[in-house]
């Protein structure tokens, strides 16, 4: 038979649990063990675009609330696109009552191995290299670097999956950006109005590869993203269209 418990060790153990599930919600998806540093200045110079293979983070729509992921968070490019949410917590170099900062995963921090201090690009660990200006909405410019805590959240964007066409006419490159929702692409497939369907391979980034002659035809895409919504942009490029140009679709997550 099992013990009976009074009612001041029945009114702990509730207790105990009460705490125990406030603190698992007001967790709500912060991870606390990563840093923040920044590059560049306060006007954005030395922003690096590279290793997702956004062109220009400011016609693009990124502009400077932005980041570069250490190799933890980066996943061979396939993360490039998404959002986080960012906070500055335990140092006296956080600004108080900062709150939090949203950006967009857009390139690659690397890992220095010549180097035994300021390796915080290294794996494990968790690290984002912030734009200057984003830096300085939570911490002092003086630290340098600062812990954070971090979540994903959904991105918010204006308008269409936007498309840029690169390669030749033996194959096509393209660069889809501008995506709400989950914001990184986790699949991709290319049509051609002679074509069905066809599968397209991540090259690099957020650069998608297709070996098909696609020149002269309407192209329609379907993007799947990390969270596995998926959307189609029917006809979205003319017959006409020209490596080097970019499209805009009426659809988004």
């Amino acid at each position: 038979m099992g013990r009976i418990l009074s009612r001041t060790t029945y009114g702990l153990v509730i207790a105990i649990i009460t705490l125990l599930v406030s603190c698992q919600a007001s967790n709500d998806g912060w991870i606390t063990d990563a840093h923040a540093t920044f590059y560049g200045d306060i006007h954005g110079n030395d922003t690096m675009y590279g290793a997702c293979g956004y062109q220009n983070l400011f016609k693009q729509g990124y502009g400077l609330e932005t980041a570069a992921l250490s190799t933890a968070l980066f996943n061979n490019g396939a993360t490039c696109g998404a959002c986080y949410e960012i906070q500055c917590i335990n140092s006296p170099n956080c600004k108080p009552k900062a709150g939090t900062i949203k950006i967009t995963a857009t390139n690659f921090c690397p890992p220095n191995y010549t180097k035994t201090v300021d390796i915080w690009c290294n794996p494990p660990q968790k690290h984002f290299d912030l734009s200057e200006v984003m830096f300085l909405k939570i911490a002092e410019y003086k630290a340098g670097v600062v812990p954070v805590q971090f979540r994903r959240v959904p991105c918010v964007k204006q308008g269409g999956l936007k498309f840029l066409i690169q390669g030749s006419r033996y194959w096509t490159l393209v660069l889809v950006f501008n995506v709400a929702g989950a914001g990184d692409v986790a699949n991709m497939k290319i049509k051609g109005t002679n074509s069905n369907w066809m599968q397209m391979s991540r090259n690099w980034g957020q650069n998608w590869l297709s070996p098909v002659d696609v020149t002269g035809q309407n192209l329609s895409f379907e993007v799947t993203t990390s969270d596995g919504k998926t959307v189609q942009a029917i006809h979205v490029v003319a017959h006409n269209w020209q490596f080097g140009q970019t499209f805009e679709s009426g659809v988004n997550f």
